[in-house]
């Protein structure tokens, strides 16, 4: 089947394949798919004999939940993201992704009716300005006819900027220049459908993480994926235009004190104490009596070229 082929039957396509594996729609700078089959050996037991509620407060590109949700064990699902275009995006892609796919399809036929590299870097940075405008006009709180529209464009973005990386600047403005791709797949229909399925069992919410005690229960287990802590400018803190700074690394270690208090189960990501200055020992003295296991990941999104590859990551956990 074409990939580009656009379905009026969504519900007979998606019923149809049910059994296909969703993957992240976006490219995002700390993805976890290069690494799930070490993310699934260090999930906790109870996660095959009990019926959990399962959250992830940075859900970033999704790659763990699109991994786990067809568990039945898995009973409610609550993805939180603090940027809001992101979230606007998974929420359309839930609701309507027929719209979505006919418009990201119709951006990439337009960027690609000829091979002009100049007409490329045109479109492409009048595109960019045309979704920063959109962003100042949408009302990013309740939904509307132009979150389809934004959905795309920052689709369309995340797949032809540079390294897919996504960054904004002090004024909430995307401002990642164009990728040097010959031929970037733009839209991936089959794989937007499949998204849409995994996210039926999901309650979706902009928010900041802390947001998530609200669901905690000695039934939850929480995967957390922040902005890496980071001693220098390649790590990705820019999602927003608010930043990850030290304070925030803290507030995240605190609120991890509360969820073990709470009786619930979590894992969280973060960069191994050998990448960054860690003469502070901070992961020690803020995730003290946590459970700590370095692993190797390949880091492919990075602003800086000589920084991807092979690296450490540290897993932190209360089981």
């Amino acid at each position: 089947m074409q990939s580009d082929l656009i379905l009026k039957d969504s519900v007979y396509y998606q019923t149809y394949f049910v059994d296909v594996q969703a993957d992240p729609f976006v490219k995002w700078a700390g993805g976890k798919r290069q690494i799930l089959d070490d993310i699934h050996n260090f999930l906790p037991r109870f996660l095959e004999n009990n019926e959990i509620t399962y959250i992830e407060p940075f859900v970033g590109g999704g790659a763990v939940y699109f991994s786990l949700f067809k568990s039945p064990n898995i009973k409610r699902a609550i993805l939180i993201d603090i940027n809001p275009i992101l979230i606007i995006t998974y929420k359309t892609i839930k609701q309507y992704v027929d719209a979505l796919i006919s418009r990201l399809y119709s951006l990439q036929k337009e960027y690609k009716k000829n091979n002009d590299k100049e007409y490329q870097s045109d479109y492409y940075y009048q595109l960019r300005d045309d979704y920063n405008d959109l962003v100042k006009q949408t009302n990013l709180d309740e939904f509307n006819i132009n979150w389809i529209d934004l959905s795309a464009k920052f689709i369309f973005l995340n797949r032809t900027c540079f390294n897919g990386l996504y960054r904004v600047n002090s004024s909430g403005e995307f401002n990642v220049p164009r990728g040097s791709y010959k031929n970037p797949k733009i839209c991936y229909s089959d794989n937007l459908f499949h998204v849409s399925r995994a996210l039926r069992k999901a309650e979706i919410y902009h928010a900041d993480f802390e947001e998530a005690e609200k669901y905690i229960d000695q039934s939850t287990f929480l995967y957390l994926d922040p902005p890496y802590r980071s001693s220098n400018s390649s790590g990705f803190t820019s999602y927003t235009k608010n930043g990850f700074d030290e304070g925030e690394q803290i507030r995240l270690a605190k609120f991890c004190k509360r969820i073990d208090d709470i009786g619930a189960k979590f894992l969280l990501s973060n960069s191994a104490p050998d990448n960054i200055d860690d003469n502070d020992n901070f992961f020690n003295k803020n995730y003290e009596g946590f459970r700590k296991e370095i692993i190797s990941a390949r880091r492919n999104i990075n602003s800086n070229g000589n920084d991807r590859g092979e690296v450490s990551e540290l897993l932190i956990m209360n089981y």
